[in-house]
Parts: structure tokens; sequence; C-alpha cells
């Protein structure tokens, strides 16, 4: 189970630091919006009667508030993350958590995420975060 744990520790860190690579991404089209719409305008790819001017106001505003959760979920990932990966019990219950909203996120979201939960609510990692939990051993045949 120690290579099980390892493993959601570390594919969290990358599912989350890809995430937060694309918030980059959604953050500078927000800055970028605005000029790019310009351009787009000034090529005559776009007529200003096709994007009314209010719409064009809340884009940015509306990326930057996505980049701004992803970014959130992500760092939470990710100190969760590393929690799990030092054998603390908060990583492992924050990381429950962040993974039970990777389900939403179809395909590799609800892989990633139906394997940290299956990980971290196994009995055997339970122990190995809480030496002095209740659980006891599973016994051998």
């Amino acid at each position: 189970m120690q290579s099980h744990i390892t493993l959601v520790g570390v594919l969290n860190i990358v599912y989350r630091a890809v995430a937060a690579l694309g918030a980059g991404v959604l953050v500078a089209l927000g800055f970028w919006f605005d000029p790019l719409m310009c351009a787009l305008m000034r090529s005559h790819n776009v007529s200003p009667h096709d994007v009314p001017f209010e719409v064009m106001e809340f884009v940015p505003l509306i990326l930057f508030v996505i980049a701004g959760v992803i970014i959130l979920f992500s760092l939470l990932g990710i100190i969760g993350a590393i929690g799990v990966l030092k054998r603390k019990e908060w990583g492992r219950i924050l990381l429950l958590v962040i993974s039970f909203f990777h389900l939403i996120r179809v395909p590799l979201g609800t892989i990633l995420g139906v394997y940290s939960i299956w990980v971290l609510l196994n009995k055997e990692t339970i122990r190995l975060f809480n030496p002095a939990s209740s659980i006891p051993a599973p016994s051998t045949p």
C-alpha cells in the first residue's frame, strides 16, 4: 500500500500542476481578450455586431474567476498531496475532499479521483497515517 500512497501523491501533484498551468492560460487570455477582439474586428473576421459590447466587458472577469477557482483547488490539491507524501493525516483528509471534486472532471479526473479515494480510504492506509487508531490489523490466514 505504501507504493499506492506515493503514487496517489505524485499523480495528484502532476494533475494539479497541469490544471494550474491551464488556469495561467485563462488568466493570459483574460488580459489579452480586448486586444485580441480588436485585432479580429480590424481584420474583419469578427463584426462589431457579432459580439455585444456588454459581453466583451464580462468575459475577462469570468475568465479570471474561473482561473482563480482552478488555482485555489490546485494549491489545495498540491498541499494535500505533499501532506500525503509525508504521511500526515490532514493531508489524507484534504486530498480525500479534493478527490471527490475530481470525480466530476471526466475522464482523467474521474480515474484519479476513484483511485485516490480507494487508496486513501483503505484500512491499511488509515492505519499508516494514524498509528494510534483503533482499526485492527488484518489477520493473516
